[in-house]
């Protein structure tokens, strides 16, 4: 690949190649406060190339389809313009389809106190959006994409990529913060506007901390606020559901997963907007921590 960039979030490492300089710009001035990766001296856990689809699309119509250790053979390319998407997108792709030192959740995640609220959820259930504005409120942002559950010691680890925030959710999400926190607005994705929030300080700092889950929520946005307890036997077959990884660990998995479940309590949580999930999580939190 022409440019490339070395990038560290949380226990994984990453070498992103493209055949173009502006996601490569995109990444280094958006990931500027993360750990640094020398791709000379250290081998990443995975690669994602962003390559053209012909040799010709790079400069005609450029045209990105994402590669690298794990694909997707059938997946759509992408506009160059949406590049800063792609290298996410890839990031991602990697660690759903080959992490495997932790259980991997499909959940958002925020701690405070050493404690861990996950957020896991159908996509729109609002998870991301709920978490972003956690992170801005006291709480440690520990991440909008996915939860990593030591199998060993049941604690979350952190995993702060870039919050990815959609439509109507951008705006309530981002109000009042600075433009240098904020990625392009990309515009007509298959999800449809998208704009990634560099995540706190403290939670790029502080990303190599565990905490001990400690509430399990499952929201789901645009109903009349209500919230009901989680039987053990539902929540276990959400979080399957939720876990990318979950066949491939096995017995492991499993475990891990049984054991969350008989220590955490979940909660589904119906609202019709962030004032309200706000205080809910306030007033749930306050009766587990």
């Amino acid at each position: 690949m022409r440019h490339r960039i070395g990038l560290a979030v949380g226990p994984a490492t990453f070498r992103i190649g493209s055949a173009w300089r502006a996601p490569i710009d995109a990444l280094e001035r958006l990931y500027a406060a993360y750990p640094p990766v020398d791709l000379d001296r250290r081998v990443p856990d995975f690669t994602v190339r962003l390559q053209p689809t012909r040799p010709w699309r790079r400069l005609i119509r450029p045209s990105i389809a994402i590669a690298g250790d794990h694909m997707l053979p059938d997946a759509a390319p992408m506009a160059l313009d949406h590049g800063l998407l792609a290298a996410e997108m890839g990031m991602n792709l990697q660690m759903a389809l080959g992490w495997r030192r932790h259980v991997l959740l499909h959940a958002s995640c925020v701690e405070r106190d050493g404690k861990a609220l996950v957020i896991t959820g159908e996509s729109g259930s609002g998870k991301s959006t709920l978490a972003a504005m956690l992170g801005e409120r006291g709480w440690r942002l520990m991440g909008d994409e996915f939860a990593l559950l030591d199998p060993v010691a049941g604690t979350v680890f952190a995993f702060p990529r870039l919050v990815s925030l959609k439509n109507q959710a951008i705006e309530v999400a981002t109000a009042g913060l600075p433009p240098e926190r904020l990625g392009p607005r990309l515009e007509g994705t298959a999800k449809g506007t998208i704009r990634h929030l560099v995540p706190p300080v403290e939670a790029i700092a502080r990303m190599a901390e565990p905490a001990i889950p400690r509430l399990l929520l499952l929201p789901r946005f645009g109903f009349a606020e209500a919230h009901r307890p989680v039987e053990q036997g539902e929540a276990f077959v959400r979080l399957t559901e939720a876990s990318t990884n979950y066949l491939a660990l096995g017995e492991t998995g499993f475990r891990a997963l049984t054991r969350f479940v008989r220590e955490v309590p979940a909660v589904a949580l119906d609202y019709p907007d962030s004032a309200t999930v706000l205080a809910a999580v306030e007033a749930l939190w306050s009766e587990v921590a």
